[in-house]
């Protein structure tokens, strides 16, 4: 069987600039390897471990105990509403973790993966991605949180509730975009993955999660929007409590539109660094 043959998919073409034109088909063919690093990372996070996925549980859990204890019955924040402060707490926390978890396994998932990026072909982009179906697995988990709470206080959910994936979805398009661009920056400078935990222990903070947005003053709330995870939390507790949490729509419009710019300014940040990523991780 001569070359002239053998079937078009068993064939390599090495063409300047091919892989750049070709990059977004790459990226639907190599999907298979996007499951395997997932299923690879998720295998390695809990081999070995004593209660292994339940610590998706346990971290939000804790979380949101010392949230309610401390800004619920301590300093006695008003929530401006008749939802129990676990609820509001837990509707803030889950997205914050879904977005905080994607960032900080993200980036440094290129470098951590260096002899695989040193060796074969393939577009980089999925390294990051991989991450991601990770996280989503252990936020399923910690949405049993959410629904025990429910349960426990006698919260029924309205039609909202049927959007919420809707709102994961949109917080995980919220930090792809700075998750892909740390990445990349991570690989060129090695020091910055240092200040991504500072980052995202000050953003759980002045993001509203363990308070309702509605307690901005009014002058300042669309400029809080500025921090695109202000409308993806108030759009998630909107789903679980309805018209008790009310979404402020110039706000949530602006967030998107924030978090839009982010993820074209990492995917655009991380297709110009990748060229270099064998010479420089």
């Amino acid at each position: 069987m001569n070359s002239s043959d053998r079937p078009f998919s068993t064939r390599l073409v090495l063409e300047a600039g091919r892989a750049d034109r070709q990059y977004w088909q790459d990226l639907w063919r190599y999907r298979e390897l996007l499951l395997i690093l997932a299923w690879r990372d998720v295998s390695v996070r809990y081999r070995q471990t004593v209660v292994g996925i339940v610590w998706a549980f346990i971290r939000p859990f804790l979380t949101m105990v010392v949230f309610t204890v401390v800004f619920g019955h301590i300093a006695k924040i008003a929530t401006g509403t008749t939802v129990p402060y676990a609820i509001v707490v837990i509707g803030g926390l889950l997205p914050w973790t879904l977005f905080s978890s994607v960032l900080g396994e993200a980036s440094t998932s290129v470098i951590a993966n260096a002899n695989l990026i040193n060796k074969v072909y393939f577009p980089r982009l999925i390294v990051p991605l991989a991450t991601v179906l990770v996280v989503v697995i252990d936020f399923a988990v910690s949405l049993s949180i959410l629904a025990a709470l429910m349960i426990w206080y006698g919260v029924v959910p309205g039609w909202q509730i049927l959007l919420l994936p809707l709102f994961v979805l949109l917080a995980l398009l919220v930090s792809l975009g700075p998750a892909i661009w740390a990445a990349a920056i991570v690989v060129k400078y090695r020091d910055f993955r240092f200040v991504i935990p500072f980052v995202l222990q000050f953003g759980l903070y002045v993001s509203p999660v363990g308070f309702p947005s509605s307690v901005v003053p009014e002058r300042w709330r669309l400029l809080y929007n500025l921090n695109p995870m202000v409308g993806i939390i108030d759009g998630f507790r909107w789903c679980i409590v309805g018209g008790d949490s009310p979404i402020y729509l110039p706000g949530f419009i602006l967030s998107l539109a924030v978090a839009a710019f982010f993820l074209w300014w990492g995917v655009r940040t991380f297709r110009r660094i990748e060229r270099s990523f064998a010479d420089v991780i």
